[in-house]
């Protein structure tokens, strides 16, 4: 699954310490009462301080700002930067002992935007210059700016998609390359607590752990949300050390005396909370479905990686505690409720609010708390089969189910659609209409009942985010939607929402200060919905199993009010290559919904149980071209599928035919 990388450090990378480590070459330091080139606190991205490079007109050469530094062992490096500029030309330019290896020629729009430079490889004692060159432009007032320098170790996995669609090609090359300029070296050191407003500079330094970004990229830290969101992205990259690192730094953060909430975010030495969302032990950001949505996480991460650290220790305990001492200390704020109903009676995210949705709408119960709450449920059973706890796996089961029936029995009242209760005010007042997440969530988590009310859901759901008043103008909001419609089937518009997101990828992010592919969630997302959405992966790699189900945008599928996505982007065939799951990996291809390819590579003599699903119900169906009776698997719409071993290096494939449909 690829190597850990030694740490490249470069010297000063946000220019905070002035010019340190940088040489700075071309025009004059000093003009016009300004520093047009050198180090200027006139525009910084992050801090308080960035690089300035004279781009003027009649500028003779190159003016740039340059630093070498020296591999410390063999390994793959990405680099990235963040670049401005207005009237200029420049490139961001690696040479490794003196030759060009990677470069780009930054778009300039006046306004920050990162850009990543990836796979790049290094011997050990091999010297790399980290190079920003400018270039005299057509006015008298060219400029650009360079800040936050950051060294990404090489990712430990290698996934590639192939595709009759080059979009989704197009869109996995681009998320993949993102994602691993993300990613932060263990042990390098770097700030803590920087953000946009009050903190610039930032207050301190520490060696980073290994983890990723995952929220605001000015932010020096990851989120909650945000972790949660892109776990399965990350594993699929190879990033099971940062997804264990950054679970366990919020489990360890729910302490008796945070009253068993985890910190809204953690600094990238994964101690530390970040301190614009922590102001003390009794004030820091809550929001009710982060600690639930952890627990599930946990789960998924576990089954993906098989690391049994996830079963032992500040893991297990954080997800035992939340499921039982959490959600008793959460119940109860609204009575009558048969079952415990996770609530929290705030009215501002440092005083313990019950939904992601941060609008100010004053809920105490809410659809995305009360959807994570049974996941996470769901997520101890599953832990607990895990650690062979069968009395443990039979309570947390019945707790889910005992929730869920409450839900759609009388939680979300009888309505249907517009008119489904999302929530509740503290005087017991049911909430209906549109919420964003409080109502997404109910679907994406599975909560509701599959039938004619979770579909009616579903296409109020789509209606609403379509419209101009009900689409979130945060672009990372709506990096749900494609999980959500995936789930259940909706592919065709799962696919819209995907390619809707990439392709607004260069614009403006609401908050104005970067743009939306800056922001990390968009490719950790698109990596997962890509293998876990639209290629329906669910790994068991504990048991050496794996669960697959194309749900490939084909134009066939039913899409809810008559509609069929937009009508463009089929998708006919998709190969995902060298995905891992434990220490194995695998690679399979879907063509259309109707077959299924997989191949494993591990070690001789390793096997899996493949459990090879289809929407849709069939008879029969052929294992390598042999026909045999098919098993029938419970969900809306139909399942139909097999059971089959598949060892390593012995493709196997599996496939429905119209021609063997049946009752």
């Amino acid at each position: 699954m690829g190597r850990r990388t030694a740490p490249l450090i470069v010297v000063n990378p946000g220019f905070e310490k002035g010019t340190e480590g940088w040489t700075f070459k071309g025009a004059p330091v000093e003009g016009g009462g300004e520093a047009r080139s050198g180090v200027s606190r006139s525009r910084p991205f992050g801090g308080a301080r960035h690089a300035l490079l004279d781009a003027r007109i009649g500028q003779r050469g190159i003016t740039s700002v340059a630093q070498t530094v020296t591999a410390p062992a063999n390994g793959v490096y990405s680099l990235s930067a963040w670049v401005a500029g207005q009237d200029a030309d420049a490139r961001f330019v690696l040479r490794r002992d003196g030759r060009p290896v990677a470069a780009v020629s930054p778009v300039f729009d006046g306004d920050y935007r990162r850009w990543t430079l990836t796979d790049v490889e290094l011997r050990a004692g091999d010297r790399l210059e980290i190079a920003f060159e400018a270039y005299g432009g057509d006015t008298d007032a060219g400029w650009v700016a360079v800040d936050g320098v950051m060294v990404s170790p090489g990712l430990p996995a290698r996934p590639k998609i192939t595709s009759s669609s080059r979009e989704v090609v197009e869109i996995f090359d681009w998320a993949r390359g993102k994602a691993a300029g993300w990613v932060q070296q263990c042990g390098a050191p770097g700030p803590l607590n920087m953000d946009e407003t009050s903190h610039r500079p930032p207050t301190a330094e520490a060696a980073y752990a290994p983890s990723y970004w995952a929220g605001y990229p000015d932010r020096t830290g990851y989120y909650a949300r945000d972790t949660t969101h892109q776990v399965g992205g990350a594993h699929i990259l190879g990033l099971d050390a940062e997804n264990l690192t950054m679970l366990r730094s919020f489990a360890a953060s729910a302490t008796a005396e945070h009253r068993r909430w985890p910190v809204w975010a953690v600094n990238f030495d994964a101690r530390t909370p970040l301190a614009i969302d922590y102001h003390s032990a009794r004030e820091f950001v809550r929001e009710l479905p982060a600690p639930f949505e952890l627990v599930e996480k946990c789960a998924a991460a576990f089954r993906w990686s098989g690391d049994r650290r996830y079963l032992d220790g500040v893991l297990w305990d954080f997800c035992r505690r939340t499921a039982e001492e959490f959600v008793a200390q959460q119940a109860g704020r609204l009575a009558g409720r048969p079952v415990p109903v996770a609530g929290a009676a705030g009215t501002h995210i440092f005083d313990e609010v019950a939904t992601y949705n941060e609008s100010g709408e004053r809920l105490v119960e809410a659809g995305d708390a009360v959807a994570t709450q049974y996941r996470a449920y769901l997520a101890v059973a599953a832990l607990a089969d895990a650690r062979d706890d069968t009395e443990l796996v039979r309570a947390y089961r019945t707790r889910a189910a005992r929730l869920r029936a409450y839900v759609n029995g009388g939680w979300t009242g009888a309505g249907s659609g517009a008119a489904m209760n999302r929530g509740y005010h503290a005087d017991g007042t049911a909430v209906a209409g549109w919420g964003k997440e409080n109502s997404w969530f109910m679907p994406l988590k599975g909560v509701l009942e599959s039938g004619a009310r979770n579909d009616a859901y579903l296409d109020y759901v789509q209606r609403q985010a379509s419209s101009a008043e009900g689409r979130p103008v945060n672009a990372e909001a709506l990096t749900y939607l494609p999980d959500v419609f995936f789930r259940h089937g909706r592919n065709e518009w799962a696919w819209q929402w995907m390619r809707h997101l990439y392709a607004e990828r260069d614009k403006r992010h609401a908050t104005r200060r970067f743009v939306n592919g800056d922001y990390p969630e968009l490719s950790f997302t698109l990596i997962s919905q890509l293998v876990e959405g639209m290629m329906g992966v669910e790994p068991d790699a504990p048991r050496h199993a794996l669960t697959t189900l194309p749900r490939l945008p084909v134009g066939d599928g039913p899409q809810g009010d008559g509609a069929q996505g937009d009508g463009q982007g089929s998708v006919q065939w998709v190969e995902a290559a060298d995905v891992p799951i434990g220490e194995d990996r695998f690679t399979l291809r879907h063509d259309g919904n109707t077959s299924t390819t997989l191949t494993l590579h591990a070690a001789p003599g390793t096997h899996y149980r493949w459990e090879a699903r289809f929407p849709g119900t069939y008879r029969r169906v052929l294992v390598d071209g042999a026909e045999l009776p098919a098993d029938r698997f419970e969900a809306a719409g139909g399942r139909t599928g097999t059971t089959v071993t598949v060892r390593a290096g012995e493709p196997r494939t599996v496939s429905v035919a119209v021609s063997l449909a049946g009752g």
